[in-house]
């Protein structure tokens, strides 16, 4: 039995031996007693248990012989009768509040042997939830949109929290058994033919993972241990995690085992970790830290992607462990979606209030990432950032959509809904030509008009307090706070909410002026090394107007590339006393792309810069590439060598 044993992988939960047999284990350090009990799949009438041995440092563990997978099992405490499902649970058939399932990850025919994942150069991330990404809401139908993303030229997949949650519909920020997929996307299984899937086709999975709370209704754990949630810290959602107190050791062991959990048995090339700013550890070497080690331990030489959300931008996250940072691979850059939407809306209120969308501010966002690093933040009355002026551009994430901000939106409106569709082309460029690592909302590169809400299916008393909680927040927008507007505000509880929040892929087709302008932007983005392999200090900019700037790509072989944006109105320049519009020697600009393209939807796009100078098209981005050849602009000539020219013509 003990060979058995060692042939466990991770620290907790249940697994198939080889050569017959399951072995449960689990934290229960308050326990006295700890008995698994189990039954054959569909059967009621067959209980069996067996009670566990216990261990150092208060885990119990023991081998049910003949145990299949399938088999279903939760677990008695001492003397309450009540069966509980397993913390690591690897299935929840049923929901978080029923038996456990057995679940044999090896059974899995993978198909992605030679799969090496994604390049840093080559992130093109797009964010997606499974349950709205279809109408069927399941992993099975995912597949089948994978092949429109792979063409349009998505690289990563960001999948927004999985782990088993209550209730028909949700999020998955509320989830409370990490370890098992949620149940209403398919079975475990399914989740990997979704991520083989993925990876025939090119492109990296990863994973939305919550280790800063666990949801109100479902959450077990208490019942194991008293030492999982923290009594000195908290967050916006309720207990932190222990990480850093009394008996903090094995829940580590947890979310560790958790996060090896996902690469190995799905074969996921990455997380991204939800609000890391109350992920709270104040241990000699953080817990984020050792995620992304396990992480990268895990898959070997298979390049992986770590991504963190951190509301108060801090740099050391992306900092390499030696030089006292967690050495994760990118941030959220909310400082772009921020100055963004207060360009294409007019609205600068609520947490968009310290952002004024001008030229300066997208400059500024290209060449150092967060704008804010350090500097007052009226909004929080605080400062916010920390300096990043070392980091490379590909480790922020930018963005104009996202399931928060769509949501934070009183009719969760797409942001192509809210601008004027000039200006919203040329953002649409901005974002994926800039020197950042893109990312896309579901829906986005077809002008989805589904809304996307915030809904979350609770037991009627929950789900009182959290459209309540809902209303609250969104009263920090002045155009929202209102009792008449706040009526509106759709009921997260509601299934209609959750079905409107469905996208209609039909709209592919319909809306291909959009598929293409997303379609071309990336292939452009991939081919042209100038916006592919952008480096730190390799991007400058110029303001040109209360509405427009370039961005001037610096290459290698000086053969560089200009990006101009203007927001506002068609500007001549004369004069045009700017150094990033003058060509590399011995060429001429020549427009290369324009988001004004009949393609796309545009009015048709003009040259640049012409024999008159310089003209700018309103509401547009254009792309120029130096040619060699004359130039646009005849040389003058000094009156002497003119007239010795006549002379001789005579």
């Amino acid at each position: 039995m003990l060979e058995k044993v060692q042939l466990r992988r991770l620290a907790v939960g249940a697994e198939v031996i080889p050569g017959g047999g399951v072995h449960f284990r689990v934290w229960a350090p308050e326990r006295n007693r700890v008995v698994v009990v189990f039954r054959s799949e569909g059967r009621s009438d067959d209980r069996q248990t067996v009670t566990l041995t216990q261990e150092e440092h208060g885990y119990f563990g023991g081998l049910a012989p003949g145990l299949k997978t399938g088999a279903r099992y939760g677990f008695l405490l001492d003397d309450d009768e009540q069966v509980y499902p397993d913390p690591a649970s690897r299935s929840q058939p049923s929901g978080p509040h029923d038996w456990s399932e057995v679940i044999d990850p090896t059974r899995f025919d993978w198909s992605d042997s030679r799969w090496s994942g994604i390049d840093a150069d080559r992130w093109v991330i797009y964010e997606m939830h499974i349950g709205t990404f279809t109408p069927e809401g399941t992993w099975k139908a995912a597949i089948e949109k994978l092949p429109d993303l792979a063409e349009l030229g998505i690289t990563l997949l960001e999948v927004m929290p999985v782990a088993e949650f209550p209730g028909r519909f949700g999020w998955g920020y509320d989830g409370v058994n990490l370890f098992a997929p949620y149940h209403e996307y398919g079975i475990p299984d399914d989740f990997r033919r979704f991520v083989d899937a993925a990876h025939r086709l090119g492109m990296a999975v990863i994973l939305d993972v919550v280790y800063n709370h666990l949801g109100p209704d479902g959450n077990y754990l208490p019942q194991f241990s008293p030492y999982y949630f923290s009594e000195e810290h908290d967050t916006d959602w309720g207990q932190a995690i222990n990480f850093d107190g009394m008996h903090s050791g094995p829940v580590r062991e947890f979310f560790l085992a958790n996060a090896r959990y996902w690469i190995e048995e799905f074969h996921l090339d990455g997380l991204r970790l939800d609000a890391t700013q109350d992920i709270h550890d104040e241990s000699d070497r953080h817990i984020i830290t050792e995620v992304g080690e396990t992480v990268r331990a895990t898959a070997g030489e298979r390049n992986t992607f770590l991504v963190a959300e951190n509301e108060p931008q801090m740099a050391k996250l992306v900092h390499a462990p030696e030089a006292g940072g967690c050495g994760l691979d990118a941030l959220w850059n909310d400082d772009f979606h921020h100055t963004a939407m207060v360009r294409l809306t007019g609205r600068p209120e609520a947490y968009y209030s310290d952002y004024a969308g001008s030229p300066q501010e997208f400059v500024s966002a290209a060449k150092y990432g967060f704008l804010y690093q350090g500097q007052w933040y009226s909004w929080q009355k605080q400062r916010r950032g920390t300096p990043c002026f070392d980091l490379e551009p590909r480790q922020f994430v930018v963005f104009i959509q996202n399931h928060d901000q769509l949501a934070n939106t009183c009719r969760g409106l797409r942001a192509h809904s809210v601008a004027s569709p000039g200006c919203y082309r040329a953002m649409t460029a901005l974002l994926l030509l800039g020197p950042q690592t893109p990312m896309l909302f579901q829906g986005q590169e077809f002008a989805a008009t589904t809304p996307f809400f915030y809904f979350a299916d609770h037991n009627e008393e929950l789900a009182k307090l959290v459209q309540e909680g809902r209303r609250d927040f969104m009263k920090q927008f002045a155009s929202i706070a209102s009792p008449d507007v706040q009526a509106k505000l759709p009921d997260p509880s509601d299934s209609e909410t959750y079905r409107r929040s469905k996208l209609d892929h039909t709209q592919r087709s319909q809306h291909a002026e959009a598929v293409a302008l997303h379609r071309d932007l990336l292939k452009l983005r991939r081919t042209d090394p100038a916006f592919s392999r952008s480096r730190k200090g390799k991007v400058d900019g110029a303001v040109l107007s209360n509405d427009a700037f370039l961005l001037r790509y610096f290459c290698d072989d000086g053969l560089d590339r200009l990006l101009i944006v203007n927001f506002g109105s068609d500007r001549k320049l004369e004069p045009s006393p700017e150094p990033l519009l003058a060509p590399p020697a011995g060429h001429r600009w020549m427009t290369h792309w324009s988001s004004e393209s009949f393609e796309y939807g545009g009015s048709g796009a003009t040259e640049a810069e012409t024999a008159d100078n310089w003209h700018v098209q309103g509401q547009s981005a254009t792309v120029l590439v130096p040619v060699p050849g004359r130039e646009v602009h005849p040389v003058f000539e000094p009156p002497s060598q003119q007239k010795s020219s006549e002379s001789e013509a005579s």
